[in-house]
This record gives C-alpha cells, sequence and structure tokens, in this order.
C-alpha cells in the first residue's frame, strides 16, 4: 500500500521498554533512599537517626556521600539496556554493602534501613536470571546477619535476634518471590515479542499482497478523498495518487470523476454499474466493486478490476472452442479436397486437354495440395502438435513462394517481389507452417498495404541479423496507428467487416511452434513491415 514507514505496534514499544523503565525506577528509588538518608544525616532531623551516639559518625557520612554519587551514577547508566546485568548486580552489591555499613554505623536506623533494603533486593531479584536473583536474596541474608554478629561482638546493641531472623526470612522470601515473578514477566514479555513479530510479519505479508495485486485497491473516507492506493490502483489512476495518506488526501473526484460519481450513487443505495468504465483513452476498461471497510465504518472499499481480463478468459474459451470446431471442419474439407485432387489426377490423364487446360489443371491439383497443408496445420494448431522444422534456404524459399502466388493469385497491377541477398540465408522452420504464415501477411499487405488509388507494392527482404534469419513483408500503404498495432496479434481483432481477426493469430501460434517471433515494426517513411525471425541453423532447439 502507498503508506508511510512501518511503525511497531504500541504494545511491541512497551513491552521492548520495559526493562529500561524497570532499571530507571529501581535508580530512582536507589536516588530517592540516599537522598533520605543524606537529608536525615546532614541536617538538624539527625537526631532520629541518633547520630549524636553512633558509633562511627565519619563512616556514616562517608557512605552517605557514596551511595549519594553512586544513585546518581547509576541513574545515569540505568538507561543502557544492553547491561542490563552488571548493572543490577553492581547496584543490588553497593545497596547490600551501604545497607550493612549504614546499619553498622547508625544502629538506630537498622530497622528503617532494612525495610528500604527490602524494595531493592525484590527490584533486583525480578531483573535478574534465576540464580542470580538467588544469590543476591542470598547475599543481603548473609550481609544482614553478618553486619548482626559483628555488632553484637563489638558493643553488644539492643536489637533483638527476632528481628533480624524475620529481615532475613523476608529477603530470602521476598527473592525468591521476586525471581518467580521476573521469570514469568520474561516469558510473557517473550512470548508477546513473539506475538508481536509473528502480527508484524502477518502485516507485512498482506501489504506485500494487497499491493502486489493486480486488482486495484483504494480506500476512500466520506468526502471522498484517496487515504490508501496500492500499485495496481496507481498505475490505473495515476501519480496523484501515489501519496494518498497525507493529512488532506487526494480527492477521488479530481482523480476519477466518473468513479467518484458511481462511489457516490452506491452510498446513496444505488445497486453497482455492470458497465465497464474507460478512467483515460491509454488505460483499460476497469469494472469496479464498492464495499464497506468495517460495519458502521465511514472508509469505503474501491475494487478497480481490469475489465479486460474477463475478455481474455472469454477469447480462451472461444478459442478452445474454436480450435474443436476448426479440428471437426478440417476432417470435413479434407473429403471433397480428396475427390477434387482425385478428379483432377483424372483429367489430366485425358488427351483432349490442351497445354494451356492443362497448366489450369496443374494449378488446381496444387492449390489442392496447399488447401490440404493448411487443414493440416489447423489440425496440428488444435492439437498443439509441434512442427517439424527443416534446414530451409529462406532465399529460393521466398523466391519460390513469390512465383507461386502469382501463378496461382490474380494480382493484377499489385507488385510482389522477393529482395535476396547474395549470401546464403538458412533456417530452422517447418516449411509449411512459413508458407501460411506468408500467405496470411502477403494476402493483408495486398488488402489493406495500399495507398488509395494506387497498386499495392509488396517486397519479401530476406536477410540475417545477430545469427537468426529474418524475413520482413513491407508495404508502401498507410501504415498502421499504434493503438491498432498494439492489438494486431489479439485473436478476434480486426479493422475490416469482412475479417474474422484469426489470421495474424493464427500466424503467430505457427511461428511460435517453430521457436520463431512475428512482429510488427514500425517503419518511418511510411508503410508496415511484419517481420518473421527464425533460428539459424546451428541453433540448438530447446526440448
Amino acid at each position: 500500500m502507498s503508506t508511510g514507514p512501518a511503525k511497531p505496534p504500541a504494545l511491541a514499544l512497551a513491552l521492548a521498554s520495559a526493562p529500561r523503565r524497570e532499571l530507571y525506577s529501581l535508580a530512582l528509588y536507589r536516588v530517592l533512599e540516599a537522598g533520605i538518608l543524606a537529608g536525615l544525616l546532614f541536617s538538624p532531623l539527625s537526631d532520629m537517626l541518633g547520630a549524636s551516639g553512633n558509633q562511627s559518625p565519619v563512616l556514616a557520612t562517608w557512605v552517605t556521600v557514596f551511595y549519594l554519587v553512586f544513585s546518581l551514577a547509576m541513574l545515569i547508566l540505568g538507561r543502557n539496556e544492553k547491561s542490563l546485568l552488571p548493572i543490577v548486580m553492581i547496584g543490588a552489591c553497593a545497596d547490600i554493602a551501604v545497607a550493612s555499613l549504614i546499619t553498622y554505623a547508625l544502629p538506630e536506623a537498622a530497622p528503617g534501613v532494612a525495610m528500604l533494603l527490602l524494595f531493592n533486593v525484590a527490584a533486583a531479584c525480578s531483573l535478574l536470571p534465576l540464580r542470580w536473583g538467588i544469590g543476591v536474596a542470598v547475599a543481603a541474608t548473609v550481609a544482614h546477619f553478618a553486619e548482626y554478629l559483628v555488632a553484637l561482638l563489638g558493643t553488644n546493641p539492643d536489637r533483638p535476634l527476632a528481628e533480624v531472623v524475620m529481615f532475613c526470612i523476608s529477603y530470602l522470601a521476598v527473592g525468591l518471590l521476586a525471581v518467580q515473578i521476573g521469570l514469568r514477566a520474561r516469558r510473557s514479555q517473550q512470548l508477546a515479542d513473539d506475538r508481536g513479530l509473528e502480527v508484524a510479519n502477518l502485516v507485512e505479508v498482506n501489504e506485500l499482497i494487497i499491493r502486489r495485486m493486480r486488482t486495484g485497491v483504494l480506500v476512500v473516507d466520506l468526502e471522498g478523498r484517496i487515504r490508501l492506493a496500492n500499485e495496481a490502483a496507481t498505475g490505473l489512476l495515476g501519480s496523484a495518487t501515489e501519496h494518498p495518506d497525507s493529512d488532506t488526501g487526494t480527492l477521488l473526484q479530481n482523480v476519477a470523476p466518473e468513479l467518484a460519481r458511481r462511489l457516490q450513487r452506491w452510498r446513496n443505495g444505488w445497486q453497482n454499474e455492470e458497465a465497464p468504465l474507460a478512467l483515460a483513452p491509454d488505460q483499460p476498461d476497469i469494472q469496479p466493486r464498492f464495499a464497506r471497510l468495517l460495519a458502521g465504518s465511514e472508509l469505503s472499499l474501491v475494487f478497480l478490476d481490469d475489465a479486460t481480463v474477463v475478455s481474455r478468459r472469454a477469447e480462451s474459451l472461444t478459442l478452445a472452442a474454436l480450435g474443436r470446431f476448426s479440428a471437426s471442419l478440417a476432417h470435413e474439407i479434407r473429403n471433397p479436397l480428396a475427390a477434387i485432387n482425385y478428379a483432377v489426377q483424372l483429367l489430366e490423364e485425358s488427351r483432349e486437354f490442351n497445354a494451356s487446360d492443362r497448366h489450369l489443371l496443374g494449378i488446381i491439383h496444387q492449390q489442392c495440395q496447399r488447401t490440404n497443408g493448411i487443414v493440416e496445420s489447423v489440425l496440428g494448431l488444435a492439437r498443439r502438435e509441434r512442427a517439424i522444422p527443416e534446414h530451409t534456404d529462406l532465399n529460393a524459399f521466398a523466391q519460390d513462394f513469390v512465383y507461386e502466388y502469382q501463378q496461382s493469385m490474380s494480382i493484377e497491377t499489385d507488385s510482389l517481389e522477393a529482395v535476396t541477398g547474395n549470401r546464403p540465408v538458412s533456417a530452422l522452420v517447418d516449411p509449411r507452417h512459413l508458407h501460411q504464415v506468408l500467405t496470411v501477411l502477403v494476402h493483408n499487405a495486398l488488402n489493406y498495404g495500399r495507398m488509395p488509388g494506387e497498386p499495392a507494392r509488396i517486397r519479401l527482404r530476406v536477410f540475417q541479423l545477430d545469427q537468426r534469419a529474418m524475413i520482413d513483408v513491407l508495404d508502401r500503404g498507410p501504415g498502421i496507428p499504434a493503438a491498432v498495432a498494439a492489438q494486431l496479434f489479439r485473436p478476434f481483432f480486426t479493422t475490416s467487416e469482412h475479417g474474422t481477426g484469426l489470421g495474424l493469430y493464427i500466424a503467430r501460434e505457427l511461428c511460435r511452434a517453430n521457436q520463431a517471433t512475428l512482429e510488427h515494426v514500425a517503419v518511418p517513411g511510411g508503410g508496415s513491415c511484419f517481420r518473421i525471425s527464425m533460428p539459424g541453423p546451428n541453433t540448438l532447439l530447446s526440448a
């Protein structure tokens, strides 16, 4: 679709930023802890911590300063998600060490510090793998109990053992619980990431399918503005729909007024019009179809089907039926041809005919044989039989064809000549098929390749180009317009009311059967040129 760069879903962004957000929250909490500790220690409220009677005021001061600087540094480093494990481990170890030192230096603040450390342990364990998380919980438990033993051996503080044991158990329990919660959260995040990736891939696949569809697809809002358009629709409607997803969009009325009118009629309750629609003179006819994007939505889907595809399918069905009919008709024609040929042979045995009559009988016999060859070619085309290529001298073949055509067809004042060079030109081609193709081309040139009131001048030019043998059938007529030339080889296309439109189509199919090509070549000076390009004698034919 003609949209901007793909944006990740909001849910995927939220999941991807979860560890970074948790790290940042933990770093903020650590700054809060350090700020509270520094504020209470370096303010008149220091008596709340028992600072006047603490064991080591210098130690408490240096630890507080260090923790404040460290927490600020971790706040900055906490934005780096790639080094998650080292940052969390360093922070957890520092939290445990600072809590133990502050508890030792300020015994009266021990319960509060131990409570604050619970959150640090829980947060660190939720971010770490199972082994490392349990290690942090155990380290907090050992450090807290070790600090109690050191204080007990030193000054015998008035702290109940039950309180220390309860805090140690709390560290272990909270740590294990946080580890399990973290594991589940990471599994859920991984599952959500995988599902989000699958959804994103499916969205890309769907967009690619819609973009590459041969059917044009438009999304039009209630105001008639084009919001989305795939490549097929852009090709049909023009470059104005290449960037339809802007703020204002492109009005369908400005691009295709008739299509906008049909869309409005459909919205008003009218049924779809069946007649094809021509958007531009050089564009194929389309068949528009309309649908609502969602129930109750103001957006409408417009499908632009190429009407020529339907006509081509009808042509294929017609050609298949015509092939069967041609095969049946060819069988019926062969019987009277055989009778005519037999009658000619009997007449040739009579002695009552003079030389002129025998010449006419020879022409009849020759044309019967040629007609039988055409019938065989039609049968072969209907049965898709392969051609039987032979090494053919095109110079001699063209001269013989011209002589035979002049003898059998009355061209009166028209001229037909073969233009050959001194060098021999050979090709691998079925002579019967080549004779039929040249007959079609010369016949068309005599009928349509003449200026009004002037005789037709047809030339068969034989030459070689890029190791391929060529035969050009040229005339000096009015030429073929570009719009007509693009459809010359379509079946049933004809500019004459008496034509069937199958001559050039059958000629091209016969050329394809011989691995040759038949094309129309524009002539700058006027007239028409149909070129037959055939494989040379040293060309390997594919199986």
